[in-house]
């Protein structure tokens, strides 16, 4: 029997992000360089955003690769962004055919000029598609995105379209690169390191963390039900005490 039976689909979570790690890992234990990591987790890339909308998910943000990565060797950073070109020609098709939306959250203008003309395509073909939202994290992180909201609104107020003292975090959350997408309400790591890398700082304040020691390739529909399983376990109070969730 599947865990999917298990699940209560009165109580799916409505955003799901994922810091999808251990592909290097995974392809040095069988032998192998890290590129071949990277293109056997495009499998489980596809299987967990078919697994998503099955489950009716409304948003599903995947960290694909962090500002951070551009520090790693030339030769692996030109193939992860040929895969990611590869995946995008391949994929925008089935994209349509179930009714996935794609956006893209993070500094898109320092990819090379053929991932970012083939992703902006690929955003503009799907925009709408009224299902699954997937939120691809490129060239993302989160000290980025809140500085950057923070130059924006320094601009405004200096201007003066904008009163500094009355900026909350209401007003703030529109100027960072997720301001149209709800906060997750579970975040998944594979690979057992039990940290969140930058990633979503901001939105990840009141999120349930999942972590799991499978490295990303052998992450697949099982487990990501173990996981939504485990977060419908979960008491979700926001500051509050378990006896006022309850009286609401």
């Amino acid at each position: 029997m599947s865990l999917k039976d298990k699940i209560d689909n009165q109580r799916l979570p409505v955003h799901i992000a994922i810091i999808m790690d251990g592909n290097g890992r995974w392809a040095k234990q069988r032998g192998q360089d890290r590129v071949f990591g990277h293109q056997q987790g495009v499998t489980a890339v596809r299987e967990v955003i078919e697994c998503a909308a099955e489950l009716q998910l409304r948003y599903l943000t995947l960290y694909t690769f962090s500002t951070e990565n551009w520090g790693r060797p030339d030769d692996e950073i030109s193939a992860l962004m040929d895969i990611m070109v590869q995946s995008l020609n391949s994929e925008t098709d089935t994209l349509l055919r179930n009714n996935i939306r794609l956006k893209a959250i993070g500094d898109v203008n320092r990819l090379s000029d053929d991932v970012r003309k083939r992703l902006i395509k690929t955003i503009d073909v799907t925009a709408d598609c009224k299902g699954l939202t997937l939120v691809i994290a490129l060239s993302y992180s989160s000290r980025w995105e809140i500085v950057n909201a923070a130059k924006k609104l320094a601009h405004e107020a200096q201007k003066g379209n904008i009163d500094p003292d009355k900026i909350d975090e209401r007003i703030f959350e529109k100027y960072l690169t997720t301001k149209d997408i709800p906060d997750p309400e579970l975040m998944i790591r594979t690979s057992g390191e039990l940290r969140i890398s930058n990633f979503l700082l901001w939105q990840l304040a009141y999120t349930e963390l999942y972590f799991t020691d499978l490295l990303w390739p052998d992450f697949g529909k099982e487990e990501l039900y173990k996981a939504i399983i485990d977060y419908q376990k979960r008491e979700r109070r926001f500051g509050k005490t378990s006896e006022q969730v309850l009286e609401n």
